[in-house]
């Protein structure tokens, strides 16, 4: 059982990733795997000095980040190029995670945790998943969760939300919606009822 879980900022995603863990689900971190295939000296990691030059690469050989970031930040060219390098090294290592998990236990639930499974046109791929649990809640509740927990002014807490792929996009792919509005009691809880369905292909949306 192959299972994507995805939810814009703020949403909760990480919250139920935590529960599903728990409960037994084998996790896959995209944002881990993302930083995993550049580390130094893998082959993302040389084909974007090749691309961006050798000032994107800090004195200890690791990736300059905030280098990287402002050449490709507003550069929709670049960005393209940066994706095109990085998205093939983040999608074979993740396969070869699935693989590893199935392997181990034929019977697991694999669960990966990404957060751009749809992008801002809402286009992604989603064919090669089991199920699809997007977890939801709405712009406000998010905005006011990034300002508590983060300290992040409103108008950049409505910016980063922004960025991202509309809810809309995100609810019409999912076989299951966690409804994250309201108490942590009440997610978990939703995660808890969804948790036995997960272990059948067919079952129940």
């Amino acid at each position: 059982m192959l299972v994507a879980l995805t939810g814009g900022i703020a949403s909760g995603k990480s919250t139920v990733a935590r529960r599903l863990a728990e409960l037994g689900a084998v996790i896959v971190d995209a944002d881990q795997v993302a930083r995993d295939v550049v580390e130094p000296g893998t082959p993302a990691l040389a084909r974007i000095a090749e691309e961006f030059g050798t000032g994107v690469i800090a004195a200890d050989g690791s990736l300059d980040r905030g280098a990287l970031g402002a050449i490709v930040f507003g550069d929709e060219s670049a960005r393209r190029a940066l994706n095109a390098i990085t998205h093939p090294a983040v999608g074979e290592r993740s396969r070869a995670l699935f693989a590893a998990a199935a392997s181990a236990d034929p019977d697991a639930v694999v669960v990966y945790d990404v957060p751009l499974l749809v992008d801002e046109k809402g286009e992604g791929r989603v064919s090669e998943f089991d199920r699809v649990i997007v977890v939801s809640a709405d712009e406000d509740t998010r905005v006011a969760r990034l300002v508590a927990f983060r300290g992040m002014p409103e108008a950049d807490a409505r910016r980063r939300i922004a960025s991202q792929a509309p809810e809309s996009a995100r609810l019409a792919i999912a076989d299951h919606v966690i409804d994250a509005n309201g108490s942590l009691e009440d997610t978990l809880a939703q995660v808890d009822a969804l948790w036995p369905s997960l272990h059948t292909v067919g079952g129940a949306a």
